[in-house]
């Protein structure tokens, strides 16, 4: 797959004598963002500065009937011909180049590539962009992952099994969040866009404590972005609870601004610029091999139970105990069980995911030495505190969420 490796490379740059040899500190971040309720409507503004002329768009055949209509009237009213092109479902290697292809074929050449959805979609647009050597605009639908402002794209199979990271020299040269849309999407999306960015903070903080971490690019952490991850994490829990109202009245409010941003901008540029660590690698290098969690659980829903294991490789008992409860409470999974991986049922599978994680290469970033034991007596710890917040807090918060539990 081509540039599937990072333009960041982690080789020591040329010092002169007596100078310290170094790893670089690389800060990725888009060259644009704007949020607000009705931006889309306004999107043919905000492309000006790119001096874009025939954009095309992406997305769905749903997202062509909800968004993309407005989308391409506002194109049309600042003087653009815009075409579009239907994402059918899995960003995969085929879908990629069956787009370009399109593209390619659309009569006169397109000068931008406008992605309006969810995360699939918007890695597919990178992609695409990429290979059509045109800017990339992400338009998220939902505020459930980080994927609208990163510059890297995950690959998957035809089938959904992951199967490759691609990484490009560029960040989205505009990203557009509409919170009216978001404010009518499901709330699972916006509540698992907690879990992931709730991650940011703790995952930054193990980066940091290791000076062998690397980011995504081999790269060193920043100073800057960690800050980005903790103001992520704290943005998170103070206004969760007035975000998740605002969804449940399907009005925008300053909570959900709030929380949209960090789901968003604070944990793309802090997960992208700072490193990722144990969470992440149970979440994308273990769970997702197991077909009852691929098919039941959000990206978010797996990195949160991740983190709590994470917390609890790291010792961080108190901590893993207070995240426990502001997870159950706002109805992220805090559980084996509840993400259909029940240790009691399916001890092997248990064992099995903390064997992949621990040989995952996130999780190398943990500022000490990881074991495929240490991984699996702390998902068991982490089972076990999850168990006693879900007794705490009640689950009906995620029960709410989960109507139909998932499948061990």
């Amino acid at each position: 797959m081509p540039h599937a490796e990072p333009y960041f490379p982690g080789a020591i740059f040329s010092v002169e004598d007596g100078d310290t040899p170094s790893v670089p500190r690389v800060l990725i971040a888009p060259a644009r963002y704007v949020q607000g309720p009705g931006v889309f409507a306004h999107l043919g503004r905000y492309l000006r500065p790119l001096e874009v002329n025939r954009p095309a768009v992406l997305a769905s055949p749903g997202g062509h009937v909800r968004e993309g209509s407005s989308i391409v009237a506002s194109l049309r009213e600042a003087g653009l011909d815009p075409v579009t092109v239907t994402f059918e479902g899995e960003s995969s290697v085929e879908e990629i180049e069956r787009i370009v292809a399109a593209l390619r074929e659309a009569g006169s050449p397109v000068d931008a590539l406008i992605a309006v959805g969810g995360g699939k979609c918007l890695d597919t647009g990178k992609c695409v962009a990429h290979r059509l050597h045109v800017p990339m605009v992400s338009c998220p639908t939902i505020a459930s992952n980080d994927a609208p402002c990163s510059a890297l794209s995950v690959v998957y199979t035809p089938e959904g099994a992951f199967e490759a990271v691609e990484f490009f020299p560029d960040s989205p040269a505009l990203v557009v969040v509409d919170t009216d849309v978001v404010a009518r999407a499901p709330l699972r999306y916006l509540v698992s866009g907690m879990g992931d960015g709730l991650a940011t903070w703790y995952e930054a903080r193990a980066c940091f404590r290791n000076p062998s971490a690397r980011t995504a690019d081999f790269a060193r952490p920043t100073v800057a972005s960690m800050t980005l991850g903790e103001a992520c994490a704290s943005t998170i829990r103070e206004f969760a609870a007035g975000a998740i109202a605002a969804v449940r009245a399907r009005r925008v409010d300053e909570a959900l601004e709030r929380v949209v941003e960090a789901n968003t901008l604070l944990s793309g540029i802090g997960f992208e610029s700072s490193g990722v660590a144990a969470a992440h690698a149970i979440a994308t290098g273990a769970f997702p091999a197991f077909p009852a969690v691929h098919s039941s659980c959000l990206h978010g829903e797996m990195v949160a139970v991740g983190l709590l294991a994470q917390l609890v490789l790291e010792g961080e008992m108190e901590e893993a105990a207070d995240v426990a409860g502001f997870l159950a409470a706002v109805g992220l999974p805090v559980h084996l069980g509840q993400i259909g991986l029940d240790p009691e049922r399916d001890p092997d599978s248990v064992r099995a995911a903390a064997e992949m994680a621990a040989a995952a290469p996130f999780v190398d970033n943990e500022p000490m030495e990881v074991t495929a034991r240490g991984v699996h007596a702390a998902l068991l710890g982490a089972h076990e505190l999850g168990l006693e917040a879900a007794a705490r807090e009640g689950d009906a918060a995620y029960r709410a969420l989960h109507p139909e539990p998932a499948a061990a």
